[in-house]
């Protein structure tokens, strides 16, 4: 799925018109729509951090062959947030569990758990800060 596709299918998901994610994000409503119609492919990494932030999921998210989901990063989730999130998921390490190298499914739903308990823990840490 293009970066545009999956741009408007989060937007909808989130229920923000372009022009709430234009305020929220602080990319131009008109970029965003020319992201969605597929008249601009290519965002800047700053363009992708904003976005990313707005819509509260990691940059990875936006990659060609990432999937698109629907379990979102939470709102508390700040920038700082988000890029340990993407060196945790994008680390290139084999996983493997009893001897025996699991396949990229079972890889996604390790990382889907640990995705789950890392945002338990900074969930956590955030409180205790207050």
């Amino acid at each position: 799925m293009e970066f545009g596709e999956k741009l408007k299918k989060l937007r909808t998901f989130r229920g923000y018109g372009v022009n709430q994610l234009a305020l929220k994000s602080g990319v131009s409503a008109s970029q965003i729509s020319r992201f969605e119609k597929g008249e601009r492919k290519d965002p800047t990494l700053e363009t992708l951090k904003k976005l990313s932030l707005a819509l509260g999921v990691s940059i990875s998210y936006f990659e060609e062959n990432s999937p698109v989901k629907t379990e979102l990063i939470p709102d508390w989730a700040n920038e700082e947030d988000l890029i340990e999130l993407d060196k945790l998921l994008e680390s290139n390490v084999n996983i493997a569990y009893g001897g025996e190298t699991l396949t990229d499914e079972e890889k996604q739903r390790v990382k889907d758990v640990l995705t789950g308990l890392f945002w338990e823990f900074r969930k956590e840490d955030k409180s205790k800060e207050k």
